[in-house]
């Protein structure tokens, strides 16, 4: 994991958008769509900067991790997934390709 802690899923995504990375990714087809352009990358494309992971104290439904994405051609952007029962596994299956490059 990154360096930087942060004690909320919005509190991290605030942060990060401040630091550049506003593009507003969904995961559709196998695929990262940046909502805003419409381009598309593959897994190949993408690199994982940051990830963090955060536990709901009292709902298990607040279990998320925020990742932090670049793609080959500079687009920044912010991923959530759940994690544990809720986590989608296509989406983790598709992470699972991307290269993660974290600087510690």
């Amino acid at each position: 994991m990154s360096v930087a802690t942060y004690t909320s899923m919005t509190e991290a995504i605030e942060e990060l958008r401040k630091r550049g990375f506003t593009a507003n990714f969904e995961f559709l087809d196998q695929a990262f769509r940046d909502v805003d352009s419409g381009r598309t990358f593959k897994a190949d494309e993408l690199t994982i900067v940051e990830h963090y992971r955060f536990e709901g104290a009292s709902d298990p439904e607040d279990m998320s991790v925020v990742y932090a994405i670049e793609s080959s051609d500079g687009t920044r952007g912010v991923i959530v997934d759940a994690f544990g029962t809720y986590a989608n596994p296509e989406l983790g299956g598709f992470l699972n390709n991307v290269v993660l490059h974290e600087d510690l």
